[in-house]
């Protein structure tokens, strides 16, 4: 895959693409970070990529010549039509589902704005998606395209140590993830349930799923309402309502 980050701001970047999981993907070869300041392709004898709103208003506005422009040139070295995102407040609300579609794609293009916003003409005739990691507001998209960049690198293939870690993550299955444990056993007399001690797989998986739906049903019952539970499943949803009911 390869990601391509437009921005005001390149050097935010640098400390995420070159630490930890994001740095080990590229030096294996399975991503390939590409950031790029748009405003290398204003026209403006001034340099700049922004201007007054018609119509007024407070806050300056991103215009769309260097945007357009910096977005086909990198398509025109794109071996495959690339995904374009916008990162903006009135987005779709970033989802792990969004993540792993997205995970499917073999490019994909981040816009960054800055100031008041975009203008429109970049949201309707450029992008093919434009997203929100939040119900809030930042000074910019950086934050947003780092946030996507993390979240979509470590679910492709070879880029986690452990295969199997993405696919339990929390929101992967629908449900929050299960709790963990690691050694010692003992621990300012705090103990490891006794069930991932006792070897017996299928035990360890049941208390697992359990724990996953009584943490979920607790924290974000929302999760829960179009979810496709096995009727064991509803069976130890019902015991939880019902112990709630009686505390």
């Amino acid at each position: 895959m390869k990601i391509s980050v437009l921005t005001l701001f390149p050097d935010m970047f640098n400390g995420v693409f070159q630490s930890s999981i994001l740095k080990n993907a590229q030096e294996k070869g399975a991503v390939q970070y590409d950031v790029v300041n748009f405003r290398d392709y204003t026209e403006d004898r001034h340099n700049r990529v922004d201007d007054y709103p018609y119509g007024g208003g407070g806050g300056m506005v991103l215009t769309p010549q260097p945007v357009f422009d910096a977005v086909n040139s990198i398509k025109t070295e794109s071996k495959t039509e690339p995904r374009i995102i916008l990162l903006c407040p009135q987005g779709e609300r970033y989802s792990q589902k969004k993540a792993e579609a997205l995970a499917n794609e073999e490019h994909l293009i981040l816009i960054c704005g800055h100031y008041e916003g975009y203008d429109e003409r970049i949201r309707e005739h450029l992008v093919t998606d434009e997203i929100s990691i939040g119900d809030y507001v930042l000074t910019g998209g950086e934050i947003g395209a780092m946030v996507i960049a993390d979240s979509v690198t470590r679910l492709l293939p070879g880029v986690l140590g452990n295969e199997t870690s993405a696919v339990t993550d929390s929101y992967s299955t629908g449900l929050l993830e299960y709790p963990h444990y690691t050694r010692p056993s003992k621990f300012l007399d705090y103990e490891v349930p006794d069930v991932l001690l006792s070897g017996h797989h299928e035990r360890i998986d049941k208390w697992r799923r359990e724990q996953s739906l009584k943490r979920t049903y607790e924290r974000r019952p929302d999760l829960l309402e179009n979810m496709e539970l096995s009727e064991e499943d509803k069976l130890y949803l019902k015991t939880l309502n019902k112990s709630e009911e009686n505390s």
